[in-house]
């Protein structure tokens, strides 16, 4: 990330594709309306819990998500904000759907983080920003619920020094707390900012200052709001380090911002940080090299498919990031996986919970595109050019359980069904070689509820899960003589998955080390790399 490459053509350059990344209940969802409803994409933000289907959050739309509150499918939204294009990538809060979270964030340039300014780093927060190290992601941080009562701002961001080992710098500086938080003062460009309780969703107003000893200053702050401000201003220049945007781009330094997203406080600075700060689309890695942004063939990549987005198509939209290029529609691009090409006629774009029919696109930007299940969690699309992206992981699943239909009749829709899902990267799905019947693997128990409601919701088919007698899965490699014996004296524990590849389910961890032990030459993994 670095700011010596080459100049990024205008329409490239003025894109920024970026997730928000938080621990249940610390605002995520109100952060993205904010956002939705500053780039001019919904009229009105609609509370999550608030009465009637009209004001349901717009980026939460299956119909398990909006009774839980709880985002579980990521999708991608698009809208203008300022003379930028932001992409914003939605992710699932709850920590059952991490690798889901984890696929996503290999199709951003930056993330958001949002803390809770009570709670400061959860558990969940430590997990997200861990991926998000291991990509040097850029993040941004926004402290939320700064209008309630929160903890002091200096622990807050030690906090996140100490936890998530990153500098952290303030863009803005709280003045007041809780009953008694009037606003921001905006350290990256002398303003300050006074929150206005009475409309939720007008933008607060803007004081521009002379510099912080700017009399002006004591005409809207009270007294001792303002001393207790000095005095931390000046332990903050002490202490903490300045905004510096390599190093941000680097992914060693986050700013701060602090804010309450529910009164649409600091989210617009917060937006103007990401405009102005945020990283262009970056370039991309491929097994056989790296595409950057500015090439002319139009390339992309899967990182997630999305199945019956509309219930009455059974259509899945696979959602390509596009690495390279100015996409149109009715392009052919070559699907590599298969090797055939694949005219794509309907493109759609996602504003809000509107799905609209895309024109054109241009590298950094995410599209979908409608298909019948050509299109699989890690193909690349290319004018030609083979070449697999490579740093989208599966996992292995933390919890199997078999599923039988209710109805014996109706085990080939079942078949279908969890095919669907397999290939929407929303379950594992293990065929084993001996018996019938299917194993299902997952992260989190909450999987599980999700996969039966959708099953029952798209297929009308009510399905149970029971427990499994194995515990956990792994992938099998090795050259193939090695291979085939292996699976010769171990057929009760060996199944495929949906793409085919050999996986070894075990009932114990001892089954592991027994395979390390007693066939040195085969490998065990954890994690598959999902390639074309």
């Amino acid at each position: 990330m670095l700011d010596n490459a080459p100049k990024l053509p205008p329409e490239i350059a003025r894109r920024r594709t970026f997730a928000i990344i938080s621990h249940p209940d610390a605002g995520k969802t109100t952060l993205t309306e904010k956002f939705l409803l500053f780039g001019g994409a919904i009229q009105m933000a609609g509370q999550v819990r608030a009465k009637g289907e009209a004001r349901r959050t717009r980026s939460d739309f299956m119909k398990l998500e909006q009774e839980r509150g709880i985002s579980v499918s990521a999708s991608a939204m698009s809208f203008d904000f300022r003379h930028y294009r932001f992409n914003l990538v939605d992710t699932p809060g709850h920590s059952d759907f991490s690798e889901d979270t984890y696929r996503t964030l290999t199709a951003v340039d930056a993330a958001i983080m949002v803390i809770d300014g009570a709670k400061g780093v959860e558990s969940q927060t430590r997990k997200l920003f861990e991926v998000c190290r291991l990509r040097d992601l850029p993040i941004l941080t926004f402290c939320n619920k700064m209008d309630r009562e929160s903890r002091d701002t200096f622990e807050i961001i030690d906090e996140i020094q100490q936890n998530l080992a990153i500098d952290v710098t303030p863009a803005s500086w709280p003045i007041g707390v809780g009953r008694d938080f009037i606003g921001a003062y905006d350290l990256l460009h002398d303003r300050l900012e006074i929150m206005d309780r009475a409309d939720r969703n007008k933008v607060a107003e803007s004081i521009a200052i002379k510099g912080l000893d700017d009399p002006a200053l004591a005409l809207h702050v009270p007294a001792d709001l303002l001393a207790k401000f000095h005095e931390e201003i000046e332990m903050v220049r002490a202490l903490l380090p300045p905004f510096n945007r390599q190093s941000f781009l680097e992914g060693h330094l986050t700013p701060i911002w602090f804010g309450s997203a529910i009164n649409s406080f600091g989210v617009k600075e917060l937006m103007d940080g990401m405009g102005e700060y945020g990283p262009e689309p970056q370039p991309q890695k491929a097994a056989e090299r790296q595409i950057s942004a500015d090439e002319v063939p139009v390339t992309g990549f899967v990182f997630k498919v999305q199945a019956n987005m509309d219930p009455k198509h059974r259509d899945r939209v696979a959602f390509v990031r596009l690495a390279s290029g100015h996409f149109l529609r009715g392009m052919k691009l070559m699907h590599v996986r298969s090797k055939k090409p694949m005219t794509v006629t309907n493109p759609v774009m996602f504003l809000a919970a509107d799905r609209e029919l895309t024109e054109e696109a241009w590298a950094g930007d995410i599209i979908g595109i409608p298909n019948h299940g050509q299109l699989r969690i890690g193909d690349g699309l290319t004018e030609g050019e083979t070449l697999r992206f490579t740093g989208i992981p599966s996992f292995a699943p933390e919890l199997l359980s078999t599923v039988r239909a209710l109805d014996p009749m109706k085990a080939k829709h079942l078949e279908k069904a969890l095919t669907q899902f397999a290939e929407e990267g929303a379950a594992k799905v293990f065929k084993p070689m001996i018996g019938s019947g299917y194993v299902v693997g997952v992260v989190g128990q909450l999987q599980f509820e999700v996969l039966a409601s959708r099953i029952e919701e798209e297929y009308s088919l009510p399905v149970r899960f029971e427990p499994s007698q194995f515990t956990s899965a792994r992938w099998v490699n090795g050259d193939k003589e090695a291979v085939e014996a292996f699976v010769n004296v171990n057929k009760g524990h060996i199944a495929h998955d949906s793409d085919g590849d050999l996986v070894y389910l075990t009932r114990l961890r001892w089954d592991i080390e027994r395979v390390e032990r007693d066939h040195p030459e085969v490998k065990l993994t954890a994690t598959k790399e999902m390639m074309a």
